[in-house]
């Protein structure tokens, strides 16, 4: 799970007159209820904590995506028994790649399913952010797990091409069919949170995949039919890998960098320090961190340089809102300091 990055500007209640200069630290939490209203909570002791609330907050997956997953995975286990069968039957490595690809996507869903609904437990006084980082685990997980079966099916497929068997192409026509319905159906009950969630977007990727790749198997079945030439299979299996490693490369690299706490691709850590610089009253800022909780929520931590002085719950409010609205950052928490540009930084090996 991220934890929240250590201020590297100490606070005057632990070192003292060691920085002549006072600082608070102010709170700002925005989340996405459909409505728009701020609490301020004023504590006595230095610290101001803003809640702001926002209509145009993250895009979160809707409630009946569970029903989702349990179907999509019922019908992808149904049809990987199929289609080894008759891949078998019908000596199609295309047929036999294909399944072994649909085996993946069951686990692929059920990881993300329960990464889903570990994300929806309440925090814990050990798990202060919940579980809501296992959905980053699962999104890696399922991509790096993808890339290692393309792997196998691609090897597999060259000592097919190299000694290559007779396959039955009217079996891979009808079979592969079933799985254009079957796996465009399940991306169909993705589709809707594919944009707001990189992990749903990780199950919607390995359906629409499946069903494009069913698709080369039916082109496959059909120029073997017309022409009798046995490598026409492997050849597209390989096609097929091509094509799954193509779309899940963009998956890999994005889950990865989540898992280690980066800036989420769709945030431009420019673009907000720029808007945090523009607030009335702010003459600087330092420590600007913005990482992903989850596939859906981002944090942010800044130290803003006010020397006019604390500028009010309003503002915090106002400034929380405003990175909800332009940049989907739900959690902010910011540090005031009042000392103009007269901050001071601990050395490398001070002990906070």
């Amino acid at each position: 799970m991220t934890e929240a990055p250590t201020a590297t500007a100490p606070h005057p209640h632990d070192h003292g007159p060691a920085c002549a200069h006072d600082h608070e630290h102010d709170h700002g939490h925005g989340h996405d209820h459909g409505h728009d209203h701020g609490h301020a909570h004023d504590h006595g002791h230095g610290h101001g904590h803003a809640h702001a609330h926002g209509g145009h907050g993250h895009v979160h997956a809707p409630a009946d995506f569970g029903r989702a997953f349990a179907v999509g995975i019922v019908l992808n286990t149904a049809f990987v028994g199929v289609e080894v069968a008759f891949g078998l039957w019908a000596n199609s490595m295309a047929l036999v790649a294909d399944a072994g690809h649909n085996l993946s996507d069951v686990l692929a869903l059920i990881v993300a399913w329960l990464a889903a609904r570990a994300a929806k437990r309440p925090p814990s006084a050990r798990f202060t952010y919940g579980f809501a980082g296992s959905s980053i685990l699962a999104a890696l997980f399922n991509a790096v797990f993808l890339m290692l079966a393309l792997g196998a099916l691609a090897l597999e497929a060259v000592q097919r091409l190299l000694a290559p068997e007779p396959v039955s192409g009217a079996t891979m026509i009808w079979v592969a069919a079933i799985g254009i319905a079957v796996n465009g159906f399940t991306a169909w009950l993705f589709a809707g949170g594919s944009k707001g969630d990189l992990n749903i977007r990780g199950a919607y990727l390995h359906m629409l995949t499946d069903a494009l790749i069913s698709v080369g198997v039916v082109l496959a079945g059909l120029a073997v039919a017309a022409t009798g030439w046995a490598r026409i299979d492997p050849v597209v299996s390989l096609i097929v890998v091509a094509i799954v490693v193509w779309g899940t490369w963009g998956l890999l690299r994005e889950s990865m960098a989540l898992s280690v706490a980066a800036v989420p691709a769709a945030i431009d850590p420019a673009e907000v320090r720029a808007a945090l610089a523009a607030r009335p009253g702010v003459v600087d800022l330092h420590d600007l961190h913005v990482w992903a909780m989850s596939t859906t929520e981002v944090a942010l931590t800044a130290h803003l340089v006010m020397p006019a002085g604390h500028p009010g719950d309003a503002f915090l409010a106002e400034t929380t809102e405003m990175l909800e609205h332009r940049f989907d950052i739900g959690h902010a928490t910011l540090q005031i300091e009042t000392a103009g540009g007269g901050w001071c930084r601990l050395e490398p090996d001070a002990v906070l």
